[in-house]
């Protein structure tokens, strides 16, 4: 009974997001909550969420902390070099616009926390895909899956975790692994050029000139569109063919249904979002904001390196490091006590809706494990397993990989079930480190779970629903995932 019921809370909460019937933080709370008084454990529910709320906080510290200071770094110019590169690679075409978010996501992703990669990826491509009207749904696919592949990196979480469990070396599990995860990354590269075309073919192609430029006319202003296509007046017609480029600001998620919204006035409007300049020229990041520090650029250069150099040498747990990062950034940055307030105050909004949602995973994780469902369904899922597929429990390890650790947690799929599939396997003549390496295939996908904090980053910052994410990323993270698979099978290494 506990195996049915947790695979129907599991699906009843993924149908309601993906049908927007209910908000995830809702989702979160309200459906574990209800299917824990269907168990029978209502009375339990309080210690059930207590247990969840006190294992991930933690991970809300750390994310909370994470996003001031990158969002700090960010304001003061750390990354606009880099935003500068990606604007000369991309130019305007949408196929090179893919297809550099899924590079600078693996590039960002050797740094092992999903969430600073987000962060950077979407602070340095929104505004591409924002101003040239691109689906923001495509940039989070295609940046989930590069970390999703990056994130079997020693250091990531997934390796160390297969190595504890099993008793093994992470290096003897990771290193044979890097030609099966190269083609992973390849093909997802390959992905984002598939997609680019499909952006482009939608939008056509622009140049830079196209969205650069904005003409004024007296008593209106004009739009932009696409090769071949007029410039005309906003209150007017287009009798061109291309696709329309606004300059204007709120242009959306790549409907454009708001590209008329009205660019308020520039002193009520400091921390306007990156191409909102006031000229209308079009900006990764506004290289005339307030925020600028350009005297400590090395400094923060600097503080960043030290700060990812202690994180991945475990100097530190990483929410202390963050907090000691934060703090010394405002504080070094922005010495007045206004400033500082400013500057939290301008990404308390990513803070408060990233950290709800760990919270509100929190009851979910709480409720599946608390109640025994997680263990049930996992029990299941081993017991089920043919006798005839001993001799492959590698291959089956890594075809289950796939869903489970979209419905688990890392720690419980790692610490739960891979030794359960490795003792079934030794019994077959299977080695551990096969099993360890088939179980790090399902990463591509995991890192789009409802259960990871750091896609609530992704999501947040770029303005996208959770379940428009979730609906177009799980088949193409899926296949990622089985093309790590299958290249693991020919390279004799899984």
């Amino acid at each position: 009974m506990l195996t049915i019921l947790g695979f129907t809370m599991i699906a009843t909460f993924l149908v309601l997001i993906m049908l927007k019937k209910m908000s995830p933080i809702a989702a979160l709370v309200l459906i574990p909550a209800l299917f824990c008084v269907f168990v029978g454990k209502g009375a339990h529910l309080g210690d059930y969420v207590i247990d969840g709320v006190t294992s991930l906080a933690p991970t809300a510290a750390m994310l909370m902390f994470a996003i001031v200071y990158f969002g700090v770094m960010i304001d003061v110019g750390l990354f606009d070099p880099i935003v500068r590169g990606i604007l000369r690679f991309c130019k305007a075409d949408p196929l090179r616009i893919v297809v550099g978010t899924a590079v600078l996501a693996a590039i960002v992703s050797l740094d092992g926390d999903g969430s600073t990669t987000f962060m950077i990826t979407v602070s340095a491509m929104y505004p591409l895909y924002k101003r040239l009207k691109m689906s923001l749904v495509v940039m989070t696919g295609v940046a989930a899956m590069a970390n999703g592949v990056m994130n079997t990196l020693p250091w990531g979480g997934p390796t160390a975790r297969a190595a504890t469990a099993l008793k093994l070396d992470a290096s003897d599990i990771f290193v044979p692994m890097i030609p099966a995860l190269a083609v992973g990354l390849v093909f997802v590269i390959a992905l984002a050029y598939v997609l680019g075309r499909r952006e482009r073919t939608r939008l056509g192609v622009l140049t830079l000139d196209d969205v650069l430029v904005e003409e004024k006319t007296a008593g209106s202003e004009t739009v932009l569109v696409g090769a071949g296509a007029e410039k005309t007046p906003r209150n007017g017609s287009t009798t061109g063919t291309g696709p329309v480029a606004s300059p204007a600001p709120g242009g959306g998620s790549g409907s454009g249904t708001d590209a008329d919204r009205p660019q308020p006035p520039s002193d009520e409007a400091p921390d306007r979002t990156p191409d909102e300049t006031p000229d209308g020229d079009f900006q990764g990041l506004d290289p005339h904001r307030a925020t600028l520090r350009p005297k400590l650029y090395w400094f923060n250069a600097l503080l960043t390196v030290v700060l990812l150099t202690a994180m991945i040498m475990e100097l530190l747990p990483i929410p202390v490091l963050f907090l000691l990062g934060a703090a010394t950034a405002l504080t070094v940055n922005f010495p007045h006590m206004p400033d500082q307030k400013a500057r939290i105050g301008a990404h308390a909004e990513n803070v408060l809706n990233v950290s709800g949602m760990v919270f509100a995973a929190a009851v979910f994780t709480g409720v599946l494990q608390g109640t025994g469902m997680v263990d049930h369904m996992a029990e299941w899922l081993v017991a089920n397993i043919p006798d005839g597929m001993g001799p492959h429990m590698a291959f089956v390890t890594g075809v289950l990989s796939i869903p489970l650790t979209y419905f688990m947690s890392n720690d419980g799929f790692y610490f739960g079930i891979v030794p359960v599939l490795a003792e079934a396997g030794a019994a077959h003549g299977v080695s551990p480190l096969e099993i360890a390496r088939a179980s790090l295939v399902g990463q591509p996908l995991h890192m789009s779970s409802p259960l990871v904090p750091a896609v609530y980053v992704l999501v947040g910052m770029a303005k996208v629903e959770f379940g428009d994410h979730t609906r177009f990323v799980v088949k193409w993270a899926a296949l990622t995932s089985l093309v790590v698979l299958g290249a693991g099978i020919l390279f004799g290494i899984v």
